[in-house]
């Protein structure tokens, strides 16, 4: 049966995706290549080798911890486990770049610890001891590591209490200790779920600028911002993030190369969340340490900063009038992408049911590809089209007008809109494909009967049992617009700023602290939802588990 709205949603929303590459592509090929061998020679090889450092470090830590937590939560009884299980996702809270300016404040050699030191010690100067500079390839590392942890956490644990009870307690019987069952049975079966969380906290990472700017840390997104603001060539950062994206498409090939010949199934017809064990003597406090470390150290060190330098600052009894109008700009652009990106994601996946052939598939996959790819080069990428368009709509009005109006959509909010829109947009298709994967096609076929059409059954039948996934995908990606920096920062009209944008002029100035109520705003924000993933997550595994127990 022919869908031809379901067919032209599809095909536009993957063309709306696709534009901004195609564009970066054709400015690169055709720009100038002056620039190029000096890239080749004194930018790239740098860049290449910080951003691999930075990558493979972080996901070391991610990986560690966020799978490390993970199991011990779900596998083991001990004091404060319940709450930890709430606290271990809230980094996700945080921006990267605000962690960044927290620890170097508290970690440089005039910050608080430092001077601690030398007073405890005696120390006379820096130059009399050894500490560990923030400002580094290091430090970028342990501040991304311990923030983006939590998406390697969510999924494993979402893995590992959905796994076969049977199977374990099985393996238990037979005299499989903790660690041989661990490496065999759980974690193999986890990958899938470990390697996924991984690939957004990576992804992350890269399209980091913040952080790494003010640590010194020359990865490949920062050498496509200075490239583009600081030596004017737009031909130079577009040749850059072409040579980006090419790597992360060969890895995103690799990996699932990786598991082509690997298959995961569930042979128990009668799943529970298997019991934990609990934990006796030291053992149980070294497992709340154990959580309780990266809580601290991505979320609760920061806070705690965070509202220290608003009480002893008075930024509340002060507070901004300018900082007030800013926090309403950042609502405003974050709601309207947020809808923007709640309509088309939805749209493409309910456009993908009625569509069920391989070429929509194929737009979807194509719709998620803006996640992949860093803020700073979706905003090099977009200019081209905005531009476009914008020429287009002058020649309108002035064949009915006789006046030009001028820059419509790339000199205003809705090229940060459309930015975020395009970032965003696997997150909203994600959250939409996974809600009406729990409502049966034969409510669909039943309203067809009575004769209902298509647009009848999506708002009298699937939107309403859609509406957890829609509020989910809905908090998600108005927090991860409120945390957005690259992409804000290159597209932004002049007279506009973000909190996110606002944070940064402070920080560049080098009196970070002054922003504190701001970061403070978008972390308290950006809590309801993590909250909210995390309660949303455990209730989709506790009606699978009923739902499997009760077939």
């Amino acid at each position: 049966m022919a869908h031809p709205a379901a067919t032209a949603v599809l095909i536009g929303v993957a063309t709306f995706v696709l534009a901004p590459l195609a564009s970066l592509v054709l400015i690169a090929l055709i720009g100038d290549t002056g620039l190029w061998p000096h890239l080749v020679a004194h930018v790239l090889p740098n860049a290449a080798i910080n951003t691999f450092a930075l990558l493979a470090g972080v996901a070391v830590i991610a990986a560690v911890t966020g799978v490390g937590t993970a199991w011990i939560v779900t596998a083991y009884e001990f004091p404060g486990r319940s709450a930890l299980v709430w606290l271990l996702p809230l980094p996700l809270a945080f921006p990267t770049y605000i962690v960044a300016y927290v620890y170097v404040d508290l970690l440089d050699g005039f910050g608080p610890v430092q001077t601690t030191l030398r007073a405890l010690f005696g120390f006379r100067s820096a130059a009399d001891y050894w500490f560990p500079n923030v400002r580094s390839l290091g430090g970028a590392i342990f501040v991304m590591g311990f923030v983006l942890y939590p998406y390697v956490y969510l999924a494993t644990r979402a893995m590992f209490q959905t796994q076969s009870a049977s199977l374990i307690e099985m393996a238990r019987s037979l005299g499989a200790s903790r660690w041989p069952l661990a490496r065999d049975i759980t974690l193999p079966l986890a990958r899938p779920a470990i390697a996924a969380g991984l690939a957004l906290a990576l992804l992350e990472a890269l399209n980091d600028i913040g952080a790494s700017e003010y640590l010194g840390v020359q990865t490949m997104t920062l050498s496509i911002f200075s490239t583009w603001l600081n030596r004017s060539s737009l031909p130079g950062a577009a040749q850059i993030a072409c040579v980006m994206l090419i790597a992360i498409a060969g890895l995103i090939a690799l990996e699932r190369y990786g598991r082509r010949r690997q298959a995961f199934t569930g042979i128990d017809r009668h799943p529970g969340i298997a019991r934990r064990i609990a934990l006796a003597g030291s053992k149980r406090w070294l497992a709340a340490a154990a959580c309780l470390a990266p809580v601290a150290l991505g979320f609760l060190v920061p806070l705690t900063y965070l509202a220290h330098q608003v009480i002893v600052r008075g930024l509340l009894l002060g507070f901004d009038s300018i900082l007030f109008r800013h926090t309403m700009s950042t609502v405003t652009i974050a709601a309207c992408a947020t809808l923007l990106t709640l309509t088309l994601g939805f749209g493409v996946a309910l456009a993908l049911r009625l569509v069920r052939r391989r070429f929509a598939q194929a737009c979807v996959f194509i719709a998620g590809l803006g996640y992949a790819v860093p803020g700073t080069v979706l905003a090099l990428g977009l200019l081209a089209p905005l531009v476009a368009i914008d020429e287009a709509i002058n020649a309108v009005t002035r064949c009915l007008a006789g006046v030009n109006i001028g820059l419509v959509l790339a000199g205003s909010s809705a090229a940060v809109v459309i930015a975020y829109t395009v970032r965003f947009l696997a997150i909203a298709t994600g959250f939409a494909q996974a809600g009406l994967a729990r409502i049966s096609t034969e409510l669909d076929d039943a309203a067809r009967t009575i004769g209902t059409k298509p647009a009848g059954v999506i708002w009298s039948i699937q939107l309403p049992l859609m509406r957890p996934a829609l509020w989910g995908a809905a908090l998600l990606v108005f927090v991860d617009c409120l945390k957005e920096l690259p992409a804000t920062l290159l597209l932004r009209p002049l007279n506009v700023e973000t909190l996110s944008t606002y944070i940064y002029q402070f920080a560049t100035r080098g009196d970070f602290e002054e922003g504190s109520l701001a970061a403070l705003i978008i972390v308290l924000v950006g809590i309801i939802p993590v909250i909210r993933m995390v309660r949303y997550a455990d209730e989709a595994v506790q009606n699978a588990a009923i739902g499997r127990i009760s077939a």
